[in-house]
């Protein structure tokens, strides 16, 4: 009995077809759990596209990785001198966000990140005149952007792109390469046309991966049912029953990240107010978990243990039985299933 990611791989892959046909070139990425479906699986899938270079999170993860894909690892956390030295193949690029990270990698493949509005990391516009003298001793691979993903100001993503590459240009740096995160289709298309001699390449993961969200399914599988009436005790905490109804034991903990939640930037008055409404009933220990049973999310009976979660079904829903599969609405990106399914 097993949490399961079910894919649609047809779907899946159809969705991938798009989003390649979409954006030329891009580069995939494959960080952290591997949006879900692991970093091997992802690997696969990007040597079947004929990806050239798959993007990565870490040195560690590029270490991992590089035995399961064949092609170059761009690893997109900026090197700092210091930093634990993990054994690579030359085929690794490093991405770099100061003039000192250039410095300190001679010899190495490196991509350098501009500044962007997201002010994360980068090479600021005031130290443009210096890279001239450090990309002298590494093998420049292009120039980098990371853009946000929302723009309440108004401000347009295009615009931002041809300032640094004005700034670039102005600063007589090379104009080969531009790696770009998080533009639409159709402003990589005008970049492209206003910039013929550019290659863009968009760095894409959670749209490719994860951009048709019917394509994949988490189920937990149920392991036990068990007849409570109003009152009963139950659990580690031996808490009171609310009403008649089933205790359900399910496939799925914290082990598999199941009650782990990211936190959400939440826009308008409704998603604050529901905000809000799930913070007041978790004071009193009320909280819906991602399981969905007869058409309802239904609520933990007690926080979910390490491989399983207790859920409670009231006796008005029909009873659940072992072996029944309930659909749960999880994170990816914090998820680890115990087996996948290709449909």
């Amino acid at each position: 009995m097993a949490l399961t990611l079910y894919v649609d791989t047809a779907r899946w892959r159809a969705h991938q077809k798009q989003i390649q046909d979409q954006f030329p070139g891009l580069i995939p990425v494959c960080k952290g759990n591997g949006y879900g479906f692991g970093h091997e699986r992802l690997c696969e899938e990007a040597t079947r596209m004929g990806s050239d270079i798959l993007a990565v999170g870490t040195t560690y993860e590029a270490a991992s990785i590089k035995d399961w894909f064949g092609g170059d690892l761009l690893v997109l956390t900026p090197f700092r001198r210091g930093e634990e030295p993990v054994p690579l193949p030359d085929r690794v690029i490093r991405s770099v966000s100061s003039v000192d990270g250039v410095r300190g990698l001679v010899g190495a493949r490196v991509v350098i990140e501009c500044m962007s509005s997201m002010r994360r990391h980068g090479i600021s516009e005031q130290d443009l005149g210096l890279l001239h003298s450090a990309i002298e001793d590494v093998r420049l691979e292009g120039f980098a952007l990371h853009l946000p993903l929302d723009r309440p100001d108004g401000s347009d993503a295009v615009e931002e792109v041809i300032g640094w590459m004005d700034r670039l240009r102005a600063a007589r740096l090379p104009l080969h390469t531009m790696f770009v995160s998080h533009l639409k289709a159709q402003e990589l298309t005008r970049l492209q046309q206003q910039f013929p001699q550019t290659r863009f390449r968009a760095r894409i993961g959670t749209r490719l991966w994860l951009g048709d969200h019917e394509a994949t399914q988490y189920r937990g599988a149920v392991l036990d049912v068990t007849r409570v009436s109003k009152g009963d005790r139950f659990g580690y905490r031996q808490q009171k029953a609310a009403s008649d109804g089933w205790l359900v034991v399910v496939a799925g903990g914290t082990s598999h990240g199941v009650g782990l939640e990211a936190p959400k930037a939440l826009h308008g008055v409704m998603p604050r107010a529901k905000g809000v409404a799930r913070a007041g009933l978790a004071t009193v220990n009320r909280n819906l978990s991602p399981f969905v049973w007869a058409g309802k999310q239904r609520w933990f009976a007690e926080p979910p243990h390490m491989q399983v979660s207790i859920l409670f079904v009231p006796s008005d829903a029909t009873e659940p039985k072992v072996g029944d599969e309930l659909v749960a609405h999880l994170r990816h990106t914090t998820t680890q299933f115990d087996r996948v399914l290709d449909a």
